[in-house]
């Protein structure tokens, strides 16, 4: 069972619903916990566990051979991403640029730019009690999520179990890095709130969502703020709406200071369950 959490934009809470909802399952089974965020992770300030695995992720750029290059050109011609140019007689190669797809390695006449590794992130494994905690994150200066999110997700597909319950922190947005985080997942949960940029971009969420021919629910964060806009939408388009977070001042001084929210607020831990059972029975209706 593959659930991942995302959200039309940042902020709504994806992180807060990702680490409590991981921790208090953990209590009763096991769970996966993996941030896909990778430019910005920040499960881990909520997670304490012991680091069990560390290792450097790499992406495949083309690197130039002058030697035999007959500077034909095709490299420039076949990449889609203006990563490789021929700029008089020489061949420039942009790796931040590069998407690591072999177009130009693969289709040139004299193998004059084959692939080398170029470290972009690093992946790091935490294990506490029954829940373990994967977390990756780019380096300082690396633009291409896309690739580290699908070597993220390679490794928890080769190394857990299928069988075991695994939550996705999703990337927030409608971009290519959240396409990849949900592609694979078997039931989305959109977090939204309830105000008038929440609706806006839950909407293109669940566009996005229904693109990808995914199930989805809904789960409204900070409740008691703006108005019904979002029950409404999801009552007029028949989307399953899940659970209500609660606005409260007490939820925002626990997790300023990286503190889980069900363990000291009991209307959290109801929404929790409520989370867990409509998981529960999803699983049941299609034999997950």
């Amino acid at each position: 069972m593959k659930i991942a959490i995302a959200s039309g934009k940042g902020g709504t809470g994806k992180t807060t619903l990702s680490t409590n909802l991981a921790s208090f399952w953990a209590e009763k089974t096991t769970i996966v916990l993996t941030d896909l965020d990778v430019e910005e992770p920040n499960s881990g300030l909520f997670i304490e566990g012991k680091k069990v695995h560390q290792e450097n992720k790499f992406k495949m750029i083309p690197k130039w051979e002058k030697t035999d290059c007959i500077l034909c050109g095709n490299c420039q011609k076949v990449c889609n991403f203006n990563a490789v140019m021929k700029l008089g007689e020489m061949i420039m190669v942009f790796p931040e640029l590069c998407h690591g797809c072999y177009a130009c390695s693969e289709l040139c006449p004299t193998k004059s730019l084959p692939m080398i590794p170029k470290k972009m992130g690093e992946l790091k494994y935490f294990k506490s009690d029954n829940l373990d905690f994967i977390e990756s994150k780019l380096i300082i200066g690396e633009e291409q999520a896309v690739s580290l999110i699908k070597q993220t997700l390679d490794y928890v597909n080769n190394n857990f179990p299928k069988n075991t319950i695994k939550i996705f922190d999703a990337p927030p947005g409608t971009s290519c890095p959240v396409i990849e985080a949900t592609k694979d997942a078997d039931l989305i949960l959109l977090v939204t709130e309830p105000t008038p940029f929440g609706l806006h971009d839950l909407k293109l969420a669940v566009d996005t969502m229904r693109k990808l021919k995914k199930n989805f629910g809904i789960i409204i964060n900070r409740f008691g703020i703006g108005d019904n806009k979002v029950e409404k939408y999801c009552s007029e388009n028949k989307i399953p709406f899940i659970a209500k977070i609660p606005n409260m001042r007490k939820i925002a001084e626990l997790y300023s200071t990286g503190n889980l929210l069900y363990k000291e607020i009991p209307e959290v831990k109801v929404q929790l369950e409520n989370i867990i059972t409509f998981i529960s029975k999803y699983q049941q209706e299609n034999a997950l």
